[in-house]
């Protein structure tokens, strides 16, 4: 039997399953976005540009990773959604070809104060399994040098049911951990400043504590303290008996009865350090954390010496080298020890976490060390560290989501950064970046513009195509795209100089240096060379200093602009002056509230393993406040119209006229100044983009009464066109007699400065020395830096 030879003359037709190439958006009115409509192309590389405010996060991460995240959520049993974070759908018509969305973003890491650089990846996890089987002497499991693992130990009868009997046994337990018990795996411990707590001179009656929200009539605290029969609650503090100043201060939790409800009591020290230190202290309320700071001096814990491990953890070692040795050094010099260790039994372990170590370095990462509280990093490097588990993922058609990756990063980092997004859109994934930087767009396979303007002047698609097309196409990106700042012809003459000397902070290396006075100054280097190190650590905010640095701002839905700025309090006197009441009644957070809402404007309906809903309160139709309220008028309109006005409008409101208020119309004006116009004033905080609410910081700051400010990266967030705005502002200062210092490595602003202080030559132990210091056009002449190299390249010199 024979067969003939096949000759195929056709095309096999095309599987249907190959057709669903594309990520189809139709109708998505999230925020601002205006019935906005794309098609994005899957297992390719698209970033969205705009001016901040113009769309781009409400259309990536709330309408499509956010949906991608939901239908994940759904296909949990209803018992596992019951613990899951509840989410909306988002408002938009189509959503179709979404494929599973690991979002990349700049959330700030937990500020829990035994998280650290090393717990939040698995490298720590794959050290604590190294130094439990390799370690000498052996001390036991992983979780004995883990300092989130208390020791404990205990004896007590079980009862257990035999040939249908129970039957009683003693029996013995105990878990070695690697918890410090001093400091608990904080390392620090906290020294508390009692004149600080109360007034000695008074008695409880009298009111004698100062501690914030502690008011003499509070029964769930201090009631608790005067009724416990403990001590004589008319007596003043500073004539208590020595039990009864022990009592007071240090007795532990035991039951009583105050007018007849059981409550806890328990001594002063040990009751503020649970309710204000058991938090990151940057994660309280502003009023709080002035008062830790106040009253609170933290100090490494003399046991562990900040290691966080009790003794016998930090006994176990490797080679000489213990597990606290190890977290403690630059992460590309712990790689480097890791590759040495030559041991069989653990290669497999070696080798996965050396490359968890080299994606460090990698990415940027490498002078972190993994003992750094996570708490402490930067939006950017945040989200960088949380890069490092997917860089080794065999995941393939997932959609990477990443909002500015290339925040805080030197341009001489920011082309290892675009290599990593094309690594990830290489092995088959969508990748998907909202991003400002030139650099960045110019990789593209894919661009999505959107404005035209930001808020409610943006929201629609300007632009849909190639970067070639882009910077032909008649919109604000695709005219900036290629702009290139220029070498100031003149430069300012400094009315002095502010002297630094020796400073020693983090990895900086007994660095002298003088920064001018009277000029814009620009402090920049690779990330990690000891910028912030040199600026911050040597000169304090505080009289005469306005430092505005990275730090979020923190806020509820219930906060917006004109509560944030401090714009709600002369508006609220100005109502209330123009009609005779109280202000209270024109806050939504205090007498004027709608009482069904309660000042909410929305109610918000718990909805258990479903997606909770939001449905406009009917009482008061979103205004959030009473109908009686809102008869009150000042020019005209009633404060819910007020708060609805862009920041624009009420400027020009608050400006002239029957409702003239120059308290109100500074901040407006302050506003107006650094790109807000277009922002009104009711608008929840929480809806705001990177840029705005950096921009927002920028205006409220402007209104103290420094000599010297100092901002750190305030291009964050910012589009290439309000980069020009920016540095218009920034003139402004310097004319009016400030001193502007600014870490930044955005080139224009680097073009744009008086004199240029540049640190390295490299990140961590290699960096912290000032490598350059003079005139931009010097730098540039020059090239004897990194920084120099890439300044020349970007003004074409």
């Amino acid at each position: 039997m024979s067969t003939a030879p096949r000759t195929h003359t056709e095309q096999p037709a095309r599987h249907a399953a190959d057709g669903h190439d594309l990520i189809r958006v139709q109708g998505a009115r999230v925020n601002n976005l205006r019935d906005v409509s794309v098609e994005l192309p899957k297992r390719r590389l698209t970033v969205f540009t705009g001016v901040s405010g113009s769309g781009k996060s409400s259309l990536v991460f709330g309408t499509i990773a956010a949906e991608s995240q939901r239908m994940i959520n759904e296909t949990y049993s209803a018992f596992v959604q019951g613990f899951m974070p509840t989410l909306a759908r988002p408002d938009v018509d189509v959503l179709e070809g979404l494929t599973t969305a690991i979002i990349v973003d700049q959330q700030r890491l937990g500020a829990d104060p035994r998280s650290t650089v090393g717990t939040a990846t698995d490298a720590n996890a794959m050290l604590r399994i190294l130094f439990s089987r390799l370690g000498q002497p052996h001390i036991g499991s992983p979780q004995a040098f883990s300092f989130n693992v208390a020791s404990i130990s205990g004896t007590g009868a079980v009862t257990l049911e035999r040939a249908g009997r129970k039957v009683k046994e003693r029996r013995d337990f105990s878990i070695t951990g690697g918890m410090c018990p001093r400091c608990e795996g904080r390392g620090t411990v906290s020294d508390i400043d009692l004149t600080q707590l109360y007034d000695d001179s008074k008695s409880i009656e009298e009111g004698a504590f100062t501690i914030p929200g502690w008011k003499s009539d509070s029964w769930w605290t201090v009631r608790t303290y005067a009724e416990s029969g403990f001590l004589d609650p008319s007596k003043p503090i500073r004539d208590f008996t020595e039990r009864e100043m022990r009592d007071f201060l240090y007795r532990e939790p035991v039951k009583v009865k105050v007018e007849g409800v059981n409550l806890t009591y328990e001594g002063l020290i040990p009751k503020v350090q649970k309710s204000f230190l058991s938090k990151d202290v940057d994660a309280l309320q502003p009023h709080i954390r002035a008062f830790v700071e106040r009253a609170v001096t933290f100090t490494d814990c003399p046991d562990c010496g900040g290691t966080r491990l009790n003794e016998a953890a930090r006994s176990s070692k490797i080679g000489g080298t213990g597990i606290a040795d190890a977290c403690a050094m630059q992460i590309s010099d712990l790689a480097e020890w890791v590759r040495g260790l030559d041991e069989p039994s653990a290669a497999p372990l070696l080798t996965s976490l050396g490359r968890t170590l080299d994606s460090f370095v990698e990415i940027g990462l490498g002078y972190l060390s993994l003992d750094r509280p996570s708490g402490t990093l930067s939006g950017g490097e945040a989200q960088r560290v949380k890069m490092i588990r997917h860089l080794g993922s065999s995941l393939t058609d997932t959609t990477y989501v990443f909002d500015e990756p290339t925040i805080g990063l030197h341009p001489h980092d920011i082309r290892r950064m675009n290599d990593l997004l094309l690594r990830l859109r290489d092995k088959g994934n969508t990748v998907l970046v909202v991003e400002h930087k030139p650099e960045t767009i110019a990789i593209a396979d894919h661009v999505v513009d959107l404005g035209p303007g930001a808020g409610t002047a943006g929201g629609t698609v300007c632009f849909e195509g190639t970067v070639e097309d882009l910077r032909s196409g008649d919109t604000l990106t695709g005219h900036h795209l290629d702009d290139r700042a220029s070498l100031k012809k003149t430069v300012r003459q400094p009315s002095g100089a502010l002297e630094i000397r020796g400073a020693d902070a983090n990895n900086l290396r007994d660095v002298d240096v003088d920064i001018p006075l009277g000029v814009l100054t620009v402090v920049t280097g690779v990330a990690g060379s000891g910028k912030s190190s040199l600026v911050h650590g040597s000169i304090r905010a505080g009289e005469g200093v306005v430092a505005i640095g990275q730090g979020a701002i923190r806020g509820s839905r219930r906060s917006n602009p004109a509560t944030y700025t401090g714009l709600l309090d002369p508006i609220r006197k100005a109502f209330a002056k123009a009609n005779g009441v109280k202000p209270a009644l024109f806050s939504a957070n205090s007498e004027g509230a709608c009482p069904t809402c309660k000042g909410a404007g929305v109610i918000y309906t718990d909805l258990a393993m479903m997606a909770g809903v939001a449905t406009l309160c009917e009482e008061c139709e979103g205004k959030r406040f009473q109908a009686s309220v809102l008869e009150y008028r000042l020019g005209g309109r009633d404060i819910s119209e007020v708060l609805a006005m862009p920041v624009s409008e009420a400027e020009e409101f608050f400006g002239t006229g029957d409702a003239r208020t120059p308290a109100a119309h500074a901040v407006l004006r302050r506003l107006s100044d650094v790109g807000l116009g277009y922002l009104s004033l009711g608008q929840p905080l929480t809806t705001l983009s990177g840029g705005e609410r950096q921009r927002l910081k920028l205006a409220t700051h402007m209104g103290g009464k420094g000599g010297v400010y100092i901002l750190d990266e305030p291009t964050a967030g910012l589009h290439l066109a309000d980069v020009e705005h920016l540095l218009g502002l920034l003139d402004r200062l310097v004319d009016s007699g400030k001193t502007v210092i600014v870490i930044e490595h955005h080139q224009a602003v680097m073009a744009h400065a008086d004199w240029i202080i540049d640190l390295g030559p490299g990140a961590g132990h290699d960096g912290g020395l000032v490598v350059f210091e003079g005139t931009p056009a010097d730098l540039v002449a020059a090239r004897s830096t990194l920084t120099g190299e890439h300044l020349a390249d970007y003004v074409g010199a």
